[in-house]
């Protein structure tokens, strides 16, 4: 997935569940989007942190 294309898909599971969700890159280079609260791997690896309730 592209890097739009991931933080679109991001925004709208964000949205859709009103969770926290993570954008993250994996050991292979791939991006990827996971519940905040899931994630447990290295935080120098998460891109960026979608939270639905910020202002």
């Amino acid at each position: 997935m592209s890097l739009n294309d991931t933080h679109a898909f991001a925004l709208s599971l964000a949205t859709s569940l009103m969770a926290t969700v993570v954008i993250f890159q994996a050991g292979d280079g791939t991006l990827s989007v996971m519940l905040g609260s899931e994630y447990d791997g290295d935080t120098a690896a998460i891109i960026h942190e979608i939270d639905p309730f910020a202002p």
